[in-house]
């Protein structure tokens, strides 16, 4: 395939792109500085410093001074919010600026992430969506809750997240389902998983009216849409 899943120019294609190009572009290079850029050093230029050794003082220091000056304006220019994980060395404080509203992922940003930051961009993603305290509360003996939240309308969002190599089975959603209500209190119970689940899990939840978020769905969400919008769930203004 040329795209990935993501949209994205698949890695290996763009590498030998990149590498024909590079190629390309350095022949060119190489021919042109072997020509006539040589001559142009050892003749025209060496003689041009030495006959005027003050000027070209001058000039070398402004243009560093100008480098200098561009590379601090650039720096201090405001941008996106980079992604914060549990697993980054440093962590936001409280009150720092997020530009929640622009969060997406990438497919393999998520595959790529620790199951702590898994779980931490599934809570992040609900707050990009506008649900209100979204916590994540995975660990141990956190009996299949990962992420907690509320909407709008006060329903409690029990998210459980698994970001397996394989497709969740039965086994694992069965367990699910015997806490994200009666434990927890859920009102709106989503299993999510990064590649997805078996047909048997499948059949399972919808007996039991579990939410399954597979990797569709996913990717639909990670890419920017609304969590309600692509578990077809009727929401208000959040």
């Amino acid at each position: 395939m040329v795209f990935d899943e993501d949209g994205s120019l698949d890695p290996t294609l763009k590498f030998l792109l990149y590498a024909v190009l590079t190629l390309a572009i350095g022949k060119m290079i190489w021919e042109w500085l072997t020509e006539d850029v040589s001559r142009w050093i050892t003749d025209d230029l060496w003689s041009l410093i030495a006959a005027h050794p003050w000027w070209t003082g001058c000039v070398v220091a402004g243009g560093l001074a100008v480098l200098i000056l561009l590379g601090a304006i650039l720096s201090s220019r405001p941008g996106r919010s980079t992604y914060v994980s549990p697993d980054d060395a440093a962590v936001a404080q409280a009150g720092d600026v997020v530009e929640a509203e622009a969060l997406t992922f990438r497919m393999r940003q998520l595959a790529a992430m620790t199951a702590t930051g898994f779980e931490q961009a599934c809570a992040d993603l609900l707050a990009r969506d506008g649900f209100r305290r979204p916590l994540r509360v995975g660990g141990a003996g956190d009996l299949g809750v990962d992420v907690t939240a509320r909407d709008s309308e006060d329903r409690l969002l029990i998210l459980q997240c698994k970001q397996y190599q394989s497709p969740v089975g039965s086994g694992h959603v069965q367990k699910f389902n015997g806490t994200a209500r009666p434990h927890h209190g859920a009102d709106i119970p989503v299993m999510i998983a990064l590649n997805g689940f078996t047909q048997p899990a499948v059949e399972f939840a919808r007996h039991h009216r579990l939410i399954l978020v597979g990797r569709p769905e996913l990717r639909k969400w990670a890419h920017g849409q609304h969590l309600y919008d692509v578990i077809g769930i009727q929401r208000t203004t959040l």
